[in-house]
């Protein structure tokens, strides 16, 4: 037995007792406190569609709505990673309910806001409401499961977590399109209500979960205030960097600088105060154990590519193939669905084989997703993006729930809370970097590609000349005297280098994100294989 092992046991096992069904059926507990994830989480992409609608509203530009997107990811990203210190602190349930709550009304005032910055106020206080949810939800779906019917239950999460980031585009369009932006954020009231409700009614607070908050509580409650400040800037900093770099020119903006030094500041000096705390707020021995430093990396990695394609893809549809928003996320509507069909067979897949091979198998089924989008050119149709979105879905499954059985392998039941966090804050910074390298990726490959194909639409340039020829006739044809044809010629040259520059580009992404998949496949080998057989032995 690993020493990892021998400290779980020694702070006891799965029992039934320690489980937040309460006697309910473990399944409906997951089904319950998946509502309210799913509801935050497609919030952070339903919301990208309306921007335009946003500003157009609140009389601001373009560049100063994308604030409704940021202020909601850096809040999210502070509470996220203290999430299970609070959770541990007030109650799982009752964190959660608090979470929900709040998430709720924030949404109601969202809804009803009046200018830019009482919205941006308001997502603020939306995003640390929706922060500890997934949190919450995961260490209530470890407590009401014994660890053998885990990859189960987080197939259920799963699909909260992964389906809703591809819905939500086409949701969103279509809820923009057909009433108005106060509506994306309004729809979150009921469903926050409906969930208050079951979880109120259904969900248990584990008798050892409420054992180890007294236990806590009884030495007198010690709050790390430098470590949550520490976590606070340093996030919230990476956050921002991340979420604005590109529109600022990274590095060649001082207030990009000035936030990056910050960040890398406030995490490096993180590490040794946080090491040093016998109640920290962030336990980072977690990330010292072999077996969930390989699943933070490779979640890493799953939330960079999920979050990147989510948005890159409708961008491509709608910028280079002139799609709808609503035909765009449709697009991607047929991943979604294999995404829900795979999750239960996964999920029963993650009880009887080693989650080390479902993570190698997914990754490269990831890759090759990537692969297949390098092929894209000006005539692709709705059916190869469709394609390659359902590709990219089937692999999803096959990373997601093993990584996420995983990495409570050998974490004692006290610490579900901090790994749950840590996992979450992969996913969530992992997304957040994934958009940020694709979209540096594409900027800095549009130029390069430019410089090179401008060389060949030279007037010396023997081919250019015979293209300019070709098309002048054809114009010509259609009815354009010979001066407005060689000018629509020299027109439509232009523009369809454009698009090959743009076409192009868009591969050195998807090449990119093909290389990310493939790295995750070296890091899942390292994984120790987990007892599958033996559900009274708990972690």
């Amino acid at each position: 037995m690993t020493d990892a092992s021998q400290n779980g046991a020694s702070t006891g096992a799965w029992s039934p007792e320690r489980s937040a069904a309460g006697g309910h059926n473990p399944y409906l507990i997951a089904f319950v406190v998946s509502i309210a994830t799913f509801m935050e989480v497609l919030d952070t992409t339903i919301a990208n569609v309306a921007l335009r609608h946003i500003a157009g509203g609140l009389a601001v530009g373009i560049d100063e709505s994308t604030y409704v997107i940021t202020s909601y990811l850096v809040a999210n990203a502070i509470v996220l990673s203290i999430s299970g210190w609070l959770s541990t602190v007030i109650g799982r349930k009752r964190f959660y309910m608090i979470c929900v709550a709040t998430f709720s009304v924030a949404s109601l005032l969202c809804g009803f806001a009046w200018n830019l910055e009482a919205l941006v106020l308001f997502r603020i206080l939306q995003g640390l409401g929706g922060g500890g949810m997934a949190t919450s939800e995961q260490a209530i779906l470890a407590d009401s499961f014994p660890p053998a019917k885990r990859g189960q239950a987080f197939a259920i999460y799963g699909v909260a977590v992964v389906v809703a980031p591809v819905i939500g585009p086409t949701l969103g369009g279509w809820i923009t399109d057909t009433y108005s932006w106060h509506w994306v954020f309004l729809i979150n009231v009921p469903m926050g209500m409906l969930s208050l409700f079951l979880v109120g009614t259904l969900v248990k607070e584990p008798s050892g979960a409420e054992e180890e908050r007294e236990k806590l509580l009884s030495k007198g409650l010690r709050v790390d205030y430098i470590g949550f400040a520490l976590v606070a800037i340093g996030l919230g900093s990476l956050e921002y960097v991340l979420d604005e770099g590109q529109r600022n020119d990274w590095f060649g903006s001082n207030l990009i600088v000035f936030f990056a030094v910050l960040s890398a500041v406030s995490l490096l000096a993180l590490i040794p105060w946080e090491l040093t705390r016998e109640e920290p707020i962030i336990d980072l021995r977690l990330l010292g154990r072999r077996q969930f430093a390989a699943c933070f990396l490779v979640m890493l990695g799953t939330g960079a590519v999920l979050i990147s394609t989510t948005q890159i893809l409708p961008q491509l549809l709608q910028t280079e193939l002139n799609y709808t928003a609503l035909l765009a996320g449709l697009a991607l509507s047929p991943g979604g669905v294999a995404t829900l069909m795979l999750m239960p067979v996964v999920g029963r897949l993650v009880g009887t084989v080693q989650p080390k091979y479902l993570i190698m198998f997914g990754a490269a089924v990831v890759a090759f997703s990537m692969w297949h989008l390098t092929g894209l050119n000006g005539d692709i149709t709705y059916g190869y993006a469709a394609l390659a979105r359902i590709f990219l879905a089937i692999g999803l499954p096959f990373l997601f729930l093993p990584v996420t059985t995983a990495s409570y392998d050998g974490v004692p039941p006290d610490k579900t809370n901090q790994a749950s966090a840590l996992i979450n804050v992969a996913r969530n910074i992992g997304g957040s970097m994934g958009v940020a390298l694709a979209q540096t990726i594409l900027a800095q490959r549009q130029q390069f590609h430019q410089s090179r194909l401008i060389e060949h639409a030279a007037p010396s340039d023997l081919g250019y000349q015979q293209t300019i020829d070709a098309m002048t006739r054809y114009f010509q044809a259609q009815g354009s005297n010979a001066s407005d044809a060689a000018s629509q010629a020299v027109a439509w040259v232009g523009k369809t280098l454009q698009q090959q520059v743009d076409f192009l580009a868009y591969i050195d992404v998807f090449w990119t994100l093909a290389i990310v998949a493939v790295l995750m496949i070296p890091t899942a080998a390292v994984l120790r294989p987990i007892d599958l057989g033996a559900p009274a032995r708990g972690h």
